[in-house]
């Protein structure tokens, strides 16, 4: 399978002493590619990865004065820019990935790291077609 998958830009892949969501994406990444899966990682250049590296940074984000949500949203737009290419797309970047997802024919997971309240709500509420919630918290949306 050919998989493009989007990681936020805050740390490297794998992280070196935080980044939840960056060590899930982490060892998913490592894991489907060992089983035999073509997977593209839309992550930042320093990070240590068997899958093929697409930079949507030179390195982690987090600490600089760089603007993480424009940087996060194209490196989501250059992964559904090269949809074609792919069986699926895995993104974890909610913000900036579901508006995007909207508009290609490749089918998108989308992996919530976060919290499902205030804003977020509206956002899930705008796009609760192109999910499906499996905890608790996020079903009752």
């Amino acid at each position: 399978m050919r998989i493009g998958m989007i990681a936020p830009l805050e740390f490297r892949l794998p992280p070196i002493a935080y980044g939840g969501s960056e060590q899930v994406v982490s060892l998913l990444t490592e894991e489907l590619v060992r089983r035999g899966h073509h997977v593209t990682l839309f992550a930042t250049g320093d990070s240590i990865t068997n899958a093929e590296l697409v930079s949507g940074a030179p390195y982690g984000l987090r600490g600089t004065d760089r603007d993480k949500g424009v940087l996060n949203m194209l490196n989501a737009a250059a992964c559904m820019e090269r949809a074609v290419e792919f069986d699926v797309i895995h993104n974890h970047v909610p913000l900036e990935g579901m508006p995007l997802a909207a508009l290609v024919e490749t089918p998108v997971l989308t992996t919530f790291h976060g919290g499902f309240a205030g804003d977020w709500i509206r956002l899930y509420n705008k796009y609760r077609g192109w999910y499906n919630t499996i905890s608790n918290s996020a079903s009752s949306l």
